[in-house]
């Protein structure tokens, strides 16, 4: 009833029609309700307001929300931390959530992100982090790093910016959202992660570069028993516009947990991206149906990469049991089979729809993640040949900097580009009421996010977050984003102790994985034995 209500009077425009009701009762009836003669023009005032708010493209709240939406910015006009701290829902962590999202809209505007009287951080924390510099700084011609993607099967090899919006899927972001993401990633020319939720009209509209996430569901590339289909894969990922075919293995906000978009959210829009049927339930299973084991998926991978004519085929993993992920390696030691990237996503990821379990005690954090991934591949001889992404929580040049030194090629951020779309984690996600049309499907809604605006904001979060990376690594006295190592990184420890982050992980040695002699490596390569490349099991206890 509620939802039927709001299509006809959305609640948000109280403000606006309150307004234009008092107007017509001022003007017709000053008299009888005893109103002076200023009223009608305070009315009209506020009127020609509402009627400016819901024309701009540059304020999503305010297009949203007009005329009220104007006490938001009031009140941070008279101090940015009163938006902060009462105006946004926040998590626990909300001090960081604070800085970064602050930081993205600052860069996302062009706006100076120069601040007075120092660090706002607490330098004597415990876990404060930061990068030593050098005495002889280096001049770098320039902030458009890339890494090229592609291993020794791959005729398609694909020039990879360092900074790319990850996974999120048309259905979780509004069709709005989805464009703007696109467009501002053709300005910048950097990639843009479909999501499993596959490829949508949207994500064509502007012809930016696609990531094309495969998850369990096969959303784009399944048959009518929700198997995978080899014709449907073929229709999609010949497009130009895919450059890369990401297997999604987990996720980093609910690892080992499947979904299900309910039937009455399935729209036509949906369905044509998913493949499936308006109004049915969209399934996405827990684990995948084309393969049950290391070998099966080296073998589903160079399938993919025949079927796309040579583009890079990888995935997408949060590490869970160690062994497992061995098990993979095995496979490509075993077989030959290299997949041309991976992407390891943080359990601190987030995602719209996780159990709250899930989200807080499930799968391993970042940093533990890709630092394990890259010691195995180091340890295995295979790190040359395969690049590795880097994806959860990050969004700043700093978070870049700390993923590059752990062993990443480069990152994918997604709650920073939705900052960049306007997103102040209203935290509604899942309701369908965002108020900045971000993560909506309400037509209304979703009309407040102006897609041109926008999408200029995203090419300005993606262009500025890596000039600062690239003042971090010329004040370091770095010549390229790689030359970042753990022993750049500095971290407090306790009140009186600091340590290199090279002092808190482990090392491992090219090719030790494939020595008799394990005797030396990390205790967590004790399962390494253990492990065969045909099963994701342990072998023995």
């Amino acid at each position: 009833m509620l939802d039927k209500l709001n299509q006809i009077y959305p609640v948000r425009y109280t403000a606006f029609i309150a307004s234009v009701f008092l107007l017509l009762v001022s003007l017709l009836g000053a008299g009888v309700m005893g109103l002076s003669g200023w009223w009608p023009l305070i009315f009209l005032c506020l009127c020609g307001v509402g009627v400016y708010d819901l024309q701009q493209s540059h304020h999503a709240i305010l297009r949203n929300y007009p005329i009220i939406g104007h006490l938001r910015f009031m009140l941070e006009t008279i101090r940015p931390e009163i938006r902060q701290y009462f105006l946004e829902s926040e998590t626990e962590a909300s001090p960081f959530s604070r800085a970064q999202r602050t930081l993205v809209y600052t860069r996302a505007k062009g706006q100076s992100d120069k601040r007075p009287f120092g660090t706002q951080l607490d330098v004597r924390a415990i876990g404060y982090e930061w990068i030593n510099h050098s005495i002889a700084p280096t001049h770098l011609a320039g902030h458009d790093f890339r890494v090229k993607v592609g291993g020794k099967d791959c005729t398609q090899p694909y020039d990879i910016s360092l900074f790319n919006v990850s996974a999120m899927s048309f259905g979780a972001l509004s069709a709005n959202a989805i464009q703007a993401l696109n467009l501002g990633a053709k300005l910048g020319g950097f990639a843009h992660d479909t999501g499993e939720g596959s490829i949508s009209r949207h994500h064509r509209t502007h012809g930016g570069d696609l990531i094309w996430e495969i998850g369990s569901g096969y959303f784009g590339c399944r048959d009518e028993h929700g198997h995978f289909s080899p014709e449907r894969f073929v229709e999609n990922v010949r497009s130009p516009q895919v450059k890369m075919v990401e297997i999604k293995l987990s996720q980093g906000a609910k690892p080992g947990h499947g979904g299900v978009l309910p039937g009455p959210k399935v729209t036509e829009e949906i369905a044509e991206a998913r493949g499936v049927q308006v109004g049915e339930d969209c399934v996405s299973p827990a684990a995948h149906s084309s393969f049950s084991s290391p070998l099966e998926l080296m073998t589903f991978i160079e399938q993919l990469r025949t079927l796309s004519e040579g583009k890079p085929v990888g995935f997408k993993l949060c590490i869970g049991h160690p062994w497992e992920w061995f098990a993979i390696v095995k496979a490509m030691l075993e077989t030959g089979t290299r997949p041309d990237f991976i992407v390891v996503d943080g359990a601190e990821g987030g995602t719209g729809a996780a159990p709250l379990e899930f989200s807080d005690h499930m799968g391993m954090p970042l940093q533990e993640g890709l630092r394990l991934v890259h010691n195995t591949l180091v340890g295995a001889g295979l790190r040359d040949s395969i690049r590795v992404g880097a994806s959860g929580k990050i969004v700043s040049a700093f978070d870049m900097a700390r993923a590059l030194a752990l062993g990443a090629d480069w990152c994918n951020s997604a709650r920073g580009f939705m900052f960049a779309l306007g997103c102040i984690q209203a935290q509604t996600c899942h309701s369908g009421n965002c108020p900045t049309g971000v993560t909506t499907q309400d037509p209304t809604r979703q009309l407040a996010l102006v897609v041109p605006s926008k999408a200029e904001r995203v090419h300005n979060f993606h262009a500025h977050t890596l000039e600062a990376l690239q003042e971090l690594m010329e004040a370091s006295g770095l010549k390229t984003p790689h030359d970042f190592t753990p022993r750049h990184i500095m971290r407090r420890v306790s009140e009186t102790q600091t340590l290199h982050l090279s002092d808190l992980i482990d090392t491992v040695e090219a090719n030790a994985l494939l020595k008799e002699d394990l005797s030396d490596l990390p205790a967590v390569f004790s399962d390494w034995p253990l492990t065969s490349a045909t099963s994701f099991a342990m072998t023995r206890q």
